[in-house]
Parts: structure tokens; C-alpha cells; sequence
């Protein structure tokens, strides 16, 4: 019986279908119909440490400007200036489509926000991040798989949860299932298992009640869902249309059209993760054109263009766009930033207190940097998704300290993120 399961999960593997251990690519059971929308909430990873400063830019910052000769972004009104948020702060020209979500109240940020734990190592931070328990390497699992689990069950169904991507990330690792789509057009081909003949024989081999084989049917029912909620939107040609046939510089604004339209069209959907890289600009970072500017374009268009195509969905979604740490205050002698500590978060959506820059602003004195060197973190990234978890997908305290079991109640340190 143990070999004919080591075959069965062979086979499977092979395929490229699902995993199991920390993570099965899907999930058993459908949602109830006359349920209510679920919120929803979507986690954009930005890997290699975005530089925060560039981001949302303190451009009444003097030290700001003293720290960074070549690269820093002019002031509002110059010629490519920052676009002014309140008076303080400015946001990166490249990310101009934002703009109106910001006007609009359904944006904001958490600046000096970041890890307490002061790691510069990408690998370190990034797997704090996605643990949620800076410091301790040894967490199994990721903070979404937990909150999967944390979750109403009456809501679960086998799309609950979606991860876009080659890989399953360490924040979905856990017992959970979470379903897995491809990046790019590949998210809609046909797989081996498509072939009726050849998921017949699978259907076969697979027909029984042990966990590989309740597993495997699994997600064949999340691979039907997916496909069907994306086939029925014909999203190649709304993302032709909107794009006047002109090329997007790479592929995020179209796998989040994708996903928004994945989500809009399955009600079932409730969380989702995507990571993009790229961000560890250590030379020719550029100011409000170069090398960042070039990455934050299309992040910008495609945030905005998943706000746009949720459609009414955006009212129940929160948009959480993170990395593992900042950057350096000081350029370096390569027109760059190297590994900092605090950083920026932006939070995304209808129901978000947005048009606010919130958090603790520290200033960038020599005398307030971490280290001597970089921004201070003053808000724990886990306050950010503690609030979101309590305050938009009302976790009860104690299914919060599951999820974060290293960080105390959401209501402790208010950081007033969501509305309503």
C-alpha cells in the first residue's frame, strides 16, 4: 500500500500538478451559494527590498536631500517632481495611475514600518515576512496559511485561496491548501491532464479515498474552477482592448488583470499572493526616471488596473503591497541604495482610511536613523496585518494570535487602517 501511494505521488509531482507535505495546491469542498461576498484580501510581495524613500518620499524631509545628491526626487512642482500626497509626503511620479485611488481615499501607506528584527539578509527577512515570527527560523508554516485555517469554515472552498506562480511561497506553507495558478498566458493553457483520454486514466488511477487520491481530486475541482471563472470573463480581449494594442513593459498589469478577473468571476476566492522582483537596486537607481522608475511603472499600472477590473468586488478587497526591509537613507557610490531596515506598506481598497500617510514619521536626522544609517521602524508590519485581519476580515482576538502568535491584539496599537 506504501508504494502504490509513493507512485501515485510520483506520478503527480511529475506532472507538475500539486505538491504535498507543507503545501497541497488545493483545497476540498465547494462554497455555499447563498453565501454572502466574501472580503477578500490580496498580498503583493515586492522581493529584494523596494527603496520605501522613493516610494512615498519625504519631501519635507531636509535630510532627505542632504543624504542623496543624485538620486533623491525633486520636490512637488519641480520638473519631475514627486506628486504631493499632504504636504509631507509625495508619491514616485511613476506611480501617477495611483493617484486617483489616493484622491479618492481608497489608498494609503504605513511609513517607518518594517521588521523588528534588523537582519540585511533578503533570505532571512523575506522568510520573517512570510512566517510572521521575525527572529525564529523555525515557524513550519506562513502567515497565510494560518490564516487560511483562522478563516470561517463555512466559507471554504477549493479556489479559497490563490497563489499566482511557478511555486508554492513560504507564506502559504502549512497543512491549508492553497489552489496554484501559472504567471502569463500559461494560466489558461491546457495542462497534460486536460487531454479527456489522459484524465480518464488518471481518474482511474486516482478513484479511491486515501489522502493522495482525495488530494489529487481535490484539485482537479480547483483546476475547473479556475479555468471556467477565467475562460468566462474573455480576458484576452478586455486586456487587448484596455491596452490599445500596445505592449505592457512586463507582465504584472496582465496577471493582475487576471487575478482580478479571477475574483471578480469567483466568489469563492477569498485570499490571494503574488511576488515580484527585481528591487534591489545597488547601482543606477535612478530618480524620477531610471531603473526603480522603470519596475514601479508597471507596478503602478497594474495595481490600478486590478482596483479598476474588481468591479464591485473592490468594495469587499484590501490590496497589502510589502518587502522584506528598505534601504539605506545615503545613496551609495554607485548611484544606488543598499540593505536598510524601515520601509513603506501600501494598503489598497474600498473600504481602506486612505488619503492618510499613517504610522509614526521619525525623521532622517542622524540622531533618529537605525544603526546610524537607516529609516527607524516605528510600526511592526504584523500591526498592519493584524488590523486588516480584525478590522476587514473581523478575526476574532483569538484566532489573530494564531496567526500571529508572536505579536499581541490588533487593538492595542490602532493604527485606524481600515473603515467602517
Amino acid at each position: 500500500m506504501l508504494r502504490r501511494h509513493l507512485l501515485k505521488a510520483s506520478a503527480l509531482s511529475g506532472l507538475g500538478w500539486f505538491t504535498l507535505g507543507r503545501g497541497v495546491w488545493a483545497a476540498v469542498g465547494d462554497a455555499q451559494a447563498s453565501a454572502p461576498p466574501p472580503r477578500r484580501l490580496v498580498v503583493i510581495m515586492l522581493r529584494g527590498a523596494v527603496d520605501g524613500l522613493s516610494v512615498v518620499v519625504p519631501h519635507a524631509d531636509a535630510a532627505y536631500y542632504g543624504a542623496r545628491s543624485t538620486i533623491a526626487l525633486a520636490r512637488p512642482g519641480a520638473p519631475e517632481g514627486v506628486l504631493d500626497l499632504d504636504g509631507r509626503f509625495g508619491l514616485h511620479p511613476a506611480l501617477a495611475p495611483l493617484l486617483p485611488w489616493w484622491q479618492s481615499k481608497r489608498l494609503g501607506f504605513v511609513h517607518a514600518c518594517g521588521s523588528p528584527d534588523g537582519t540585511r539578509s533578503h533570505f532571512d527577512a523575506q522568510d520573517y515576512m512570510e512566517s510572521a515570527t521575525p527572529g525564529r527560523k523555525s515557524t513550519p508554516d506562513g502567515w497565510m496559511n494560518r490564516l487560511v485555517g483562522a478563516l470561517p469554515s463555512e466559507a471554504a472552498g477549493a479556489t479559497r485561496a490563490v497563489s499566482v506562480g511557478a511555486v508554492l511561497p513560504r507564506i502559504y506553507a502549512g497543512p491549508q491548501t492553497v489552489a496554484n495558478i501559472a504567471t502569463g498566458a500559461a494560466a489558461t493553457r491546457p495542462t497534460l491532464l486536460d487531454r479527456p483520454a489522459i484524465g480518464a486514466a488518471f481518474g482511474q488511477l486516482y478513484g479511491e479515498d486515501d489522502k493522495v487520491s482525495r488530494a489529487y481530486q481535490a484539485s482537479r475541482q480547483a483546476r475547473r474552477e479556475v479555468m471556467a471563472s477565467m475562460e468566462g470573463a474573455d480576458l484576452e480581449r478586455e486586456m487587448t482592448a484596455a491596452s490599445n494594442g500596445a505592449p505592457l513593459p512586463n507582465g504584472f498589469p496582465d496577471d493582475a488583470a487576471r487575478l482580478a478577473t479571477l475574483m471578480r468571476n469567483d466568489s469563492r476566492i477569498q485570499l490571494a499572493f503574488m511576488a515580484l522582483g527585481g528591487w534591489d537596486t545597488h547601482a543606477n537607481q535612478g530618480a524620477a526616471t531610471g531603473q526603480l522608475a522603470n519596475r514601479l511603472s508597471p507596478l503602478g499600472q497594474g495595481l490600478a488596473g486590478m482596483a479598476q477590473r474588481l468591479g464591485p468586488v473592490f468594495d469587499d478587497t484590501v490590496v497589502v503591497v510589502m518587502s522584506e526591509f528598505g534601504r539605506t537613507v545615503r545613496q551609495n557610490g554607485n548611484g544606488g541604495t543598499d540593505h536598510g531596515h524601515g520601509n513603506v506598506m501600501w494598503v489598497l481598497g474600498g473600504r481602506v482610511a486612505g488619503g492618510r500617510v499613517h504610522g509614526s514619521w521619525p525623521g532622517l536626522e542622524s540622531s533618529a536613523l537605525y544603526e546610524g544609517r537607516d529609516l527607524a521602524v516605528t510600526t511592526d508590519f504584523r500591526q498592519v496585518l493584524a488590523e486588516i485581519s480584525a478590522r476587514h476580515l473581523r478575526l476574532p482576538d483569538a484566532r489573530l494570535a494564531e496567526v500571529f502568535p508572536q505579536f499581541p491584539a490588533a487593538q492595542d496599537r490602532p493604527l485606524a487602517l481600515m473603515r467602517g
